[in-house]
């Protein structure tokens, strides 16, 4: 890990914003949570820039915050937490589509789908939590730009435990992540920092990645930084069909079709598999996209310490290292048609397929860029009720729903044709869902989702969604 060095111009900005949007959020009242009590009624009392101390104790339910400048923030005390637990029932424990919103020191726990989840949220802070699995994402910020995601524990992710979806300028740091398929990924991102995390005993420690089929069509400016990436190892469970069950155990760092992508400083050790993969996105996903580039460009290793990789490579790994006569101890392996990368210490490091990688120029390093975040708040615009509809529908029902096919719940092809044009008999039934169907679960109720949210959803089913 680097040592303490003076703060840049830049950080300094940074720092002084941060302080000036707490000082903002200060302003506002402190409401306080017993145990007992529901934190979600809290928040529907609280204003914008409210304070809310949620007190040590056990809280079942899911908490929604649509409210901009608001700060949860659990109160710690003797030991004890402020727990939320899912009881494996339960799809989000904390879901945020507001602006400027702290969620921090709380544990959450055996949630189906997401522990913490911002959709659509810009100038977030998700720090100082404990995120315990079962759950589909432990911490997962989508659609946001200016995001902070430090300090937290996330472990037991059935896909990633940090997972940063379609996002701009948000760092990643001094996280712990172990126990999931991923430890950490960036997806579809801009201008992302991940740094300083300890990640071990995953599948694949830390992956950026470009993934067909998604809204935002590129991945750029990468950076991968002072990370302790170790024994990565664990067995693949991801249920078949899921994306991450290709991924072969034993992956370190994967960069999987995202270009201008920094790997430096980090200790890699202990991956069975491979240290380093730079590959195409169809290493893994063989979904066709035609509007995006699936090959990654630009890549820089730089300077790492790699010790005892490679030395059990199996699935498509070993199928690759079979092909070229390699048995086992590879550092970094590439594949695919990207260009212009570059690898320093090559002399240093057991490779495969980095023939067309450049020597990186001597001095080369991302150490200029101190964080990826802006050095002033974005500048959010309120939503309107039909991007609410839609930033809701993605947080909340695709996890159990598709467009045509089975996942969890019924597919929504068959929901509209149930419906027809009633909004309000579905945003109804979102609220006190009953089980109709043998072959599917009881849904659980969204009720903790305001009656206006509720019918935006429900209008963006039967009326926008086409596939």
């Amino acid at each position: 890990m680097r040592g303490s060095k003076p703060m840049t111009a830049s950080a300094l900005a940074l720092a002084t914003a941060w302080i000036s949007l707490a000082a903002s959020q200060a302003l506002g009242a402190t409401l306080t949570v017993k145990a007992g009590e529901s934190i979600q009624a809290a928040v529907k009392r609280a204003l914008p820039g409210d304070r809310i101390e949620v007190e040590p104790g056990l809280y079942k339910e899911t908490v929604f915050i649509d409210k901009d400048g608001i700060e949860l923030s659990g109160i710690v005390r003797g030991g004890q937490w402020p727990v939320l637990d899912g009881e494996n029932k339960l799809n989000d424990g904390v879901l945020v589509s507001g602006h400027g919103v702290t969620i921090e020191r709380l544990w959450v726990k055996r949630y189906k789908g997401n522990g913490i989840m911002t959709q659509g949220s810009n100038n977030y802070r998700i720090a100082y939590n404990v995120v315990e699995g079962p759950c589909f994402y432990a911490i997962f910020p989508q659609f946001g730009k200016n995001g902070l995601v430090t300090h937290n524990v996330a472990f037991g992710s059935e896909d990633a435990a940090i997972y940063v979806g379609m996002s701009d300028n948000v760092d990643v740091v001094h996280n712990q992540t172990y126990a999931s398929i991923i430890g950490i990924e960036s997806e579809n991102s801009h201008d992302i920092l991940i740094e300083n995390n300890y990640v071990h005993d995953n599948v694949v420690g830390i992956a950026t990645t470009m993934l067909p089929a998604l809204p935002v069509k590129s991945s750029d400016r990468i950076i991968i930084r002072n990370n302790i990436v170790a024994r990565n190892n664990m067995k693949n469970t991801a249920p078949p069909g899921a994306i991450t069950a290709g991924a072969p155990p034993g992956l370190g760092i994967l960069v999987l079709g995202t270009d201008h992508t920094t790997v430096e400083g980090n200790l890699i050790r202990d991956n069975d598999g491979v240290g380093v993969m730079v590959s195409e996105t169809n290493f893994l996903v063989t979904t066709p996209d035609d509007r995006m580039d699936p090959f990654p460009d630009s890549t820089q290793v730089l300077r790492n310490v790699f010790l005892n990789n490679g030395s059990n490579p199996q699935g498509t790994l070993r199928d690759l290292l079979d092909i070229a006569g390699v048995e086992r101890g590879v550092d970094v392996l590439a594949t695919g048609k990207g260009r212009d990368h570059c690898i320093a210490d090559r002399l240093a490091l057991t490779t495969l397929g980095t023939r067309n990688f450049a020597d990186c120029a001597p001095g080369t390093t991302s150490a200029a860029v101190a964080s990826m975040q802006t050095a002033k708040p974005v500048v959010a615009t309120p939503f309107t009720a039909d991007q609410k509809g839609r930033l809701t529908y993605l947080a909340v029902c695709t996890g159990c729903h598709t467009y045509n096919s089975k996942l969890v719940g019924p597919p929504m092809v068959v929901i509209k044709a149930l419906y027809g044009k009633d909004e309000q008999r579905l945003a109804d039934y979102i609220a006190k869902p009953v089980r109709k169907r043998p072959d599917y679960p009881e849904m659980p109720s969204q009720d903790y989702l305001p009656e206006d949210i509720r019918l935006a959803v429900a209008r963006y089913i039967l009326s926008e969604l086409s596939h």
